[in-house]
């Protein structure tokens, strides 16, 4: 079946080919329509006859049928004899392009004629007709338009037609296929007269016509960009300056003509030009013009542009530079005053900021500032002066105020004054953070807390990376502010501290700072890890800080993987101050790898791995340690309870010494067996006597006056060092010589020297009248008299015992000695026995 639609293709190509002669052989059908071009969508009628002389129906019946493309259609016979007729009604023609094709039906299907069906739409109207004309040599008018939005898909031919109306001349120009422009020649036009323009679209459907435009040909020019001479300074105009231009050189020759002149400027430290350019009409480029209301001494870059009545403006001009007149700098600047010193100091640490507010005006090239104490400036008051943004100074503690004034050539700004507020510990704003605005600001956000006299607050912010003073910059916030948008020269991936200060009638309150970054990503570096200790089964691993430049965001955290061989990763979690962590449950003799994650809001970096063994766990070693430990753990128990027991009263009075009364203590105690066996029998537990007096032996004569011998009052230097202290008595092993920084409390006095034999005379007592008590919480008191124990018949020249003048001897009954009653007196009688 295919071959034979390809066969009856090309017979169907033989039968529509052009020329013929009239011994060729001749279509079997002749197929007619009611056009062959129709428009798209339209239906179309075709008839068919078949010849009587067609070889392909020779002897045969006739059956005729129709295809339209590839597609049999239903047709309907005309009424006639033969039925050679044949006729279709194709209700919709929905191809661009189509084949109908008149077939005879035998044995076989055979085309016997055909024709070609072309569908489009007519051609739209051209819409936008604009014309330019360019004044170069030689000048030319070019024409474009928009052939509309519908494609005919039929061929379309497109003419411009041009009338000049003051010569009434006529011009068509034709144009190619698919082409919507075109330029006139220099010839097709008058450049001061006024002419009639249209295009004209013509295909099979129909045709179309375009809205005239009636233009001068030179208003339609757009001129050359023009050039500015020179920019001056008017004299004794501030705020005013002169341009001076001209048309480009192939455009000069129209000098004379007026135009239409528009001028931008801009400040020199502006990187936009002014919204709106200023207009000046009917200007002729000889002709300079001048432009006011400007800056009072500020460099301007200036630019033009021109154009002839409605025509487009040319492009702008290259940019030139003048200055206005100078003047003395008006408005007020905004200042921020830090002030550190404490009530020690007699001088104030100050640290002011300012800067322009919207109304200053420099008015001038070389502008300093003025730091002042008086508000009439002058050396005198003055305390700082520079061309910067700030200035560090000191102050006495008594100021409250200071005056900053701008200055410059022409004059001084009225100064602004800067009230001294101190540092107060009132805390307002309770939480602060900070995120990015967009490619240049950052949003700043703060939770207040509501007082009376909080007057606005002040947001401070700076480079972290930098230090100078200078980069410091600030913002004044309402006081029913709770967020602001900072804008500055922010880079990304720096650090930047932000400040709110909340600021009082009377000083500034306690700040809040946030660290920000305009942009984030991964870290620069990341640090290594190093193990600090290992022991059992744990680990424990810790880092070094990542610098604040290699950050390059703000740190969320750190992770640390870890695995050994053959085994499942591991993910510990730091927290970013504490930069460590301890791996647990490791295995004994495993190979562990691991690396450390930092992480930021921009991104994370992995560092380089690490390998580490744990040790195996030497069991033997460690009960052998337990062992050692327990048995000198109980040697040293009981060697602390056995010294309790035996040394208990040892023990308390080395750490609390007992101070013995010399009215109820023991004076000494022998340590020799020989001397022992002599001694009364007391108790033998009582420690050795504190040494706390002296015991002096004297000779002197018998006859002893009280009223003239008073060995106290005369002889008070001779007997501070005769005696031996009765702690180094040469009778006590331990003898250790005189003691001469203790105080005498009693003295003995011989008749005759210490070692000469002893005699049946009656010993002299003297009673020291010494108040000094033995300890410091006894009350200082003269002690009471002490009777001699001598027998009956004693002198009562001999009763030295303290000023008592009731010393005579009692007569007594029974003369036993209680020795114990008087133990200072005992130890004389010791003493005796000893001489024995």
């Amino acid at each position: 079946m295919k071959s034979t639609w390809v066969s009856v293709t090309l017979i169907l190509l033989a039968f529509v080919s052009g020329a013929r002669n009239e011994d060729d052989i001749q279509p079997c059908a002749k197929v007619q329509t009611s056009s062959s071009v129709v428009p798209l969508g339209s239906p179309v009628m075709a008839t068919c006859v078949i010849r009587e002389n067609c070889p392909l129906i020779t002897g045969q019946s006739v059956h005729i049928v129709w295809r339209l493309g590839d597609h049999f259609i239903p047709s309907s016979l005309v009424a006639s004899e033969s039925g050679k007729i044949s006729k279709v009604v194709i209700p919709h023609v929905n191809h661009t392009r189509v084949t109908l094709t008149c077939c005879v039906q035998t044995s076989l299907i055979q085309v016997a004629g055909g024709v070609v069906i072309t569908a489009g739409y007519p051609p739209e109207a051209p819409q936008n007709l604009s014309c330019q004309t360019n004044l170069t040599t030689p000048s030319t008018l070019t024409c474009s338009w928009n052939p509309g939005q519908q494609e005919t898909h039929l061929p379309t031919e497109y003419t411009l037609h041009t009338k000049i109306w003051d010569s009434n001349k006529n011009h068509t120009y034709e144009l190619p296929t698919g082409v919507h422009h075109y330029t006139i020649p220099r010839s097709g036009f008058v450049l001061f007269s006024e002419m009639q323009i249209y295009v004209r679209a013509l295909n099979e459907l129909g045709e179309a016509s375009s809205v005239p435009v009636i233009l001068e040909p030179v208003s339609a020019a757009k001129f050359d960009p023009p050039k500015i001479l020179k920019v001056e300074t008017v004299p004794k105009s501030h705020g005013c300056l002169k341009l001076s231009w001209s048309l480009s050189k192939d455009q000069a020759w129209m000098h004379s003509v007026h135009l239409n002149l528009e001028v931008r400027l801009k400040t020199a430290d502006s990187s936009q030009w002014s919204e709106q350019p200023i207009l000046l009409s009917r200007v002729k480029p000889t002709t300079p013009v001048k432009q006011c209301r400007l800056l009072h001494g500020t460099v301007y870059f200036a630019q033009i542009r021109v154009r002839y009545q409605q025509s487009p403006w040319s492009e702008w001009s290259s940019s030139q530079s003048g200055v206005t007149l100078e003047s003395a700098p008006t408005g007020r600047l905004v200042s921020w005053m830090k002030v550190s010193g404490d009530h020690m100091h007699k001088q104030l640490n100050v640290h002011l900021f300012w800067k322009p507010s919207k109304q200053f005006r420099a008015n001038g090239q070389n502008v300093s500032y003025i730091v002042s104490v008086q508000k009439l400036q002058g050396e005198r008051g003055k305390i700082c002066s520079t061309i910067g943004n700030y200035c560090t100074f000191q102050l006495p503690r008594k100021a409250k105020k200071v005056y900053l004034s701008a200055i410059n050539a022409a004059g001084k700004s009225s100064p602004d004054e800067v009230r001294i507020y101190f540092a107060k510990a009132r805390m307002v704003i309770s939480d602060i953070k900070a995120s990015p605005y967009d490619d240049q600001s950052l949003l700043v956000q703060w939770e207040k807390i509501d007082m009376s006299d909080l007057i606005d607050y002040v947001v401070e912010w700076r480079p972290l990376l930098e230090t100078h003073l200078s980069l410091i910059q600030f913002e004044i916030a309402d006081r029913n502010q709770s967020s602001l948008i900072i804008t500055g020269n922010f880079e990304p991936y720096k650090p930047y501290g932000i400040s709110v200060y909340p600021r009082f009638k009377d000083g500034i309150g306690l700040p809040l700072t946030v660290n920000a970054y305009l942009r984030q990503k991964a870290p620069s570096m990341v640090p290594k890890l190093r193990i600090k200790k290992a022991w059992q089964s744990h680990t424990e691993l810790t880092w070094d800080e990542i610098p604040l430049d290699q950050r390059n965001g703000i740190i969320q955290g750190y992770k640390v993987f870890y695995w050994c061989e053959n085994g499942q990763v591991n993910v510990v979690n730091a927290a970013m101050e504490e930069r460590r962590v301890i791996l647990k449950d490791l295995n004994p003799v495993s190979l562990y790898e691991a690396f450390i994650m930092v992480s930021t809001f921009g991104g994370s970096l992995n560092g380089s791995t690490i390998h580490f063994k744990m040790e195996p766990f030497d069991g033997a070693a460690i009960v052998m340690i337990v062992i050692v430990s327990g048995v000198g753990l109980s040697f040293l128990t009981i060697f602390i309870v056995m010294t309790c027991f035996s040394n208990y009263r040892k023990l308390k009075l080395h750490f609390w010494p007992i101070v013995p009364d010399p009215a109820n203590s023991s004076i000494k105690r022998w340590k020799s067996e020989p001397t022992q066996d002599t001694l009364p029998a007391w108790n033998k537990e009582e420690p050795n006597p504190v040494c706390l007096s002296h015991l002096s032996f004297l000779n002197l004569p018998m006859n002893l006056r009280k009223d003239k011998d008073d060995l106290w009052l005369n002889n008070a230097e001779d007997t501070s060092d005769l005696g031996e202290s009765i702690c180094g008595s040469p009778l006590i092993p331990e003898y250790s010589g005189s003691n001469s920084d203790s105080v005498p409390y009693a003295t003995v006095i011989f008749s005759d020297s210490c070692n000469s034999p002893p005699r049946k005379d009656t010993h002299v007592y003297l009673r020291s009248e010494s108040t000094q008590p033995l300890l410091e919480t006894e009350e200082s008191f003269s002690p009471k008299c002490y009777q001699n124990m001598a027998t009956e018949g004693m002198p009562r020249e001999q009763c030295f015992f303290g000023p008592c003048h009731d010393c005579v001897p009692e007569e007594r009954v029974d003369s036993v000695i209680l020795w114990d009653d008087f133990p200072f007196l005992q130890a004389l009688a010791m003493n005796e026995t000893s001489n024995d």
